[in-house]
């Protein structure tokens, strides 16, 4: 593979289950060195193109190349360019660290002496060394996944699929694997990463292809995504609930398009083009209106909102 040529290529994929269309054709470009994420609710087809391109289910249409091998045509080739961690852990519990890591060199047909030393290697890695002798059972969530990085990473593929890596998690083990996720990046490897979690692919990918319906209904960065979102958002929040419609119908007014209204939380909140007029505006018409403002702010829009306009758009379809 050129180091100028894509990691992922997926063209037209299809794939049926029965009389269900997992994917309708998706489209997919995954530069080399890079973070892309496969973002989607349950049952988008997300898994459904991993396993395509991890030469696990053929297509039933469409072409796809990883690390410049056809993933029908060359499908020996492309198991020996990628890594692959699913949505559970593949570890075996009662075996230490260490002994897992050489485990799995063994089967990836590595020498005893090589296998322990990919293992060592890894656990540093990973900053795994302090549990190395310690069962996989005995680890933290966030220590088990990353010895399943570990694991996918023991013959350095250019590629690595990460599957739902955090489902199930506690925020402090879901940033232990960003972290280990970003160590790789930084050493070359590629990662393909499907997730439900917003702020997971916020942080983590360089670009978001967002699947529905077996079909990518948008893709860019995560800032174009959400500059396509109408622009910025003006958010007030009211001292007393009661004045909320009136402050909504305020902002309504300014924006030209109707306010979305948050009323657990007393917030008002509208798409606007021009940040200080609207702001300008808004802070002097609610003062005459005689609403009292608890905060006012400018912000970009959040990527679950830009999720869930898309999501909406395309049920309506």
């Amino acid at each position: 593979m050129s180091v100028h040529e894509p990691a992922v290529v997926a063209e037209g994929l299809r794939k049926r289950y029965g009389d269900t269309e997992a994917l309708a054709g998706i489209d997919l470009t995954v530069p080399s060195g890079t973070v892309h994420g496969l973002l989607g609710p349950n049952g988008a087809g997300k898994t459904t193109a991993v396993r395509i391109l991890t030469t696990l289910t053929r297509p039933d249409g469409g072409t796809a190349r990883v690390a410049g091998h056809d993933v029908v045509r060359d499908a020996t080739r492309v198991r020996t360019k990628i890594g692959l961690v699913g949505q559970h852990a593949a570890v075996d519990e009662v075996l230490g660290g260490r002994q897992n890591l050489v485990m799995f060199g063994r089967l990836y047909h590595l020498g005893p002496r090589l296998a322990r030393r990919r293992a060592d290697e890894l656990l540093e890695t990973f900053r795994l060394t302090d549990a190395a002798s310690r069962p996989a059972g005995k680890y933290s969530g966030g220590m088990r996944r990353r010895l399943d990085l570990a694991a996918g990473m023991i013959l350095a593929p250019p590629v690595l699929f990460l599957d739902e890596p955090t489902t199930g998690l506690d925020p402090r083990s879901r940033i232990e694997v960003w972290e280990a996720v970003r160590t790789l990046v930084g050493g070359g490897t590629t990662v393909l990463l499907t997730t439900q979690y917003l702020d997971e692919a916020d942080r983590l990918a360089d670009t978001i292809s967002v699947i529905d319906h077996g079909r990518v209904i948008a893709g860019g960065t995560p800032d174009e995504l959400k500059s396509a979102l109408d622009g910025d958002r003006l958010d007030v929040v009211v001292t007393d609930p009661a004045t909320l419609a009136a402050a909504a119908g305020v902002l309504t007014r300014i924006a030209g398009r109707p306010a979305d209204l948050d009323a657990a939380a007393a917030r008002v909140s509208v798409p606007v083009t021009d940040r200080v007029g609207a702001l300008t505006t808004a802070v002097r018409e609610l003062a005459e209106a005689g609403i009292a403002v608890a905060d006012i702010g400018l912000r970009r829009p959040t990527l679950d909102e830009v999720f869930l306009h898309l999501t909406d758009k395309e049920a309506l379809v």
